[in-house]
């Protein structure tokens, strides 16, 4: 009578020791593949539309969508990668021309701060108007920036093998996409029962909202932006460009990048690009999140700020550049299947009171 409970013990056990061989196979590849099964759900209409175009040929389908994302996702970032060293060179020589003067005179406010006003007054006091002891000051700061930008490029670099790979992975969820989600639609059947649909459409629309309404919203105006700062020859454009795209996040985020661009080149005595890029930044940047944003995003999720926020911070953190992207939709779709679930929960307790 013990012999089938010792059964099902060694079963269970060589059952575990399977899936965490497995989870242990696949765990330096899981950010690709989750960011492959994402593209290619989000994108999935247009896959269908395509293969229907071209007579239901789907590998020939399945390869020209995989080269259309490769260009729309690996030329950006490897755009970024080759320009990112000349650009922070440039932007480097731009403060320090601003600076060759020394600061202007602190302003006396600063000395009335509580605790540390004095000696912040007394501090920048001792490079105003003061140039050459400015620039031997900011030399100090030369080695942290170098490390600094040697980390971000191999940040970067690990980004562009990441989606290489997801790109690549993607070729297969495209050519067996239906099979797999068949394959997902039983096993989420088994764990939750009928709703298995509706969650799966939850996570879905959720993903496609944050991709597209946000993240995508956020590459458009870093684009856009990239675009007017090149115009108005702004040094490290393509810098200030992947500064706005992150801080599209923020409500106040681009407008920080595009008016100091423009106090800059007030400055530099160019008001006329100053206005050119005011001008650029409120109404092309500004409009893409004003106008764009909330339509795509009333189709798929309303999410709270510090989701989105901590989702961007924290998978860039986690996961690399891929997690710019990947941080967001993760935790958007975690939010949204507790709030159905605990909406659930909630209605099923007032209905047995």
């Amino acid at each position: 009578m013990q012999r089938p409970t010792a059964d099902r013990i060694l079963t269970l056990a060589a059952l575990a020791l399977l899936v965490g061989g497995c989870v242990l196979v696949l765990w330096p590849f899981l950010t690709a593949l989750v960011w492959a099964a994402i593209l290619v759900s989000t994108s999935w209409p247009s896959f269908l539309w395509l293969e229907r175009r071209i007579g239901q040929r789907r590998a020939l389908a399945a390869s020209m969508m995989t080269l259309l994302v490769m260009i729309l996702l690996l030329g950006p970032v490897v755009a970024v990668a080759v320009a990112l060293a000349d650009n922070v060179t440039e932007l480097t020589h731009a403060v320090m021309a601003v600076f060759k003067d020394g600061l202007p005179d602190a302003p006396g406010w600063l000395a009335d701060l509580p605790l540390i006003g004095q000696p912040l007054y007394d501090y920048w006091q001792k490079f105003a108007h003061d140039g050459p002891g400015l620039i031997a000051e900011l030399q100090k700061l030369v080695k942290p920036a170098q490390d600094l930008v040697l980390a971000g490029g191999r940040i970067l670099g690990q980004g562009v093998i990441d989606i290489a790979l997801s790109v690549f992975l993607a070729f297969f969820f495209f050519l067996h996409g239906e099979s797999l989600a068949g394959h997902l639609d039983v096993a989420l059947s088994r764990l939750s029962g009928d709703r298995a649909t509706h969650l799966i459409g939850i996570a879905r629309g959720t993903v496609t909202g944050v991709i597209y309404g946000i993240l995508g919203t956020g590459l458009a105006q870093g684009i856009l932006a990239t675009i007017g700062f090149a115009v108005a020859g702004v040094p490290g454009a393509v810098l200030l460009g992947v500064a706005t795209f992150f801080l599209s996040v923020v409500p106040v985020g681009p407008p920080l990048v595009w008016g100091g661009a423009a106090i800059w080149l007030f400055q530099q005595g160019d008001p006329g690009w100053a206005a050119f890029v005011v001008a650029w930044g409120f109404f092309v940047v500004s409009m893409v999140d004003n106008l764009i944003k909330p339509f795509i995003i009333s189709r798929g999720a309303q999410l709270p700020f510090a989701i989105v926020f901590l989702g961007v911070l924290g998978g860039v953190l986690g996961f690399g550049v891929i997690g710019a992207f990947l941080g967001p939709a993760l935790l958007a779709v975690g939010y949204r299947l507790a709030t159905e679930w605990t909406a659930q929960a909630s209605a099923v307790g007032g209905g047995a009171t």
